[in-house]
């Protein structure tokens, strides 16, 4: 963890945090006490990928006739 004073981080807070990696610290002092914790979350602000197959095996039970045509719309056909 970093550590940085409480003076550079209100001079530079903007540089501070764009520079920072994913799931990156730093503490905050104000002199030789501590008064903050920076923290970067790990993959904020980026979009999650999609991964194909995750959700297999998750449909428990399906109708025999799931896919066969619906009553209602027998006139549309």
């Amino acid at each position: 963890m970093t550590v940085i004073s409480l003076e550079e981080v209100q001079a530079k807070l903007s540089e501070i945090v764009h520079n920072m990696p994913n799931g990156g610290e730093f503490l905050i002092m104000d002199g030789e006490k501590a008064v903050a914790r920076l923290r970067v979350e790990p993959n904020l602000g980026q979009k999650k990928t999609r991964e194909l197959g995750t959700m297999r095996g998750t449909v428990q039970y399906m109708a025999p006739d799931f896919d066969a045509p619906l009553d209602d719309f027998q006139d549309y056909q």
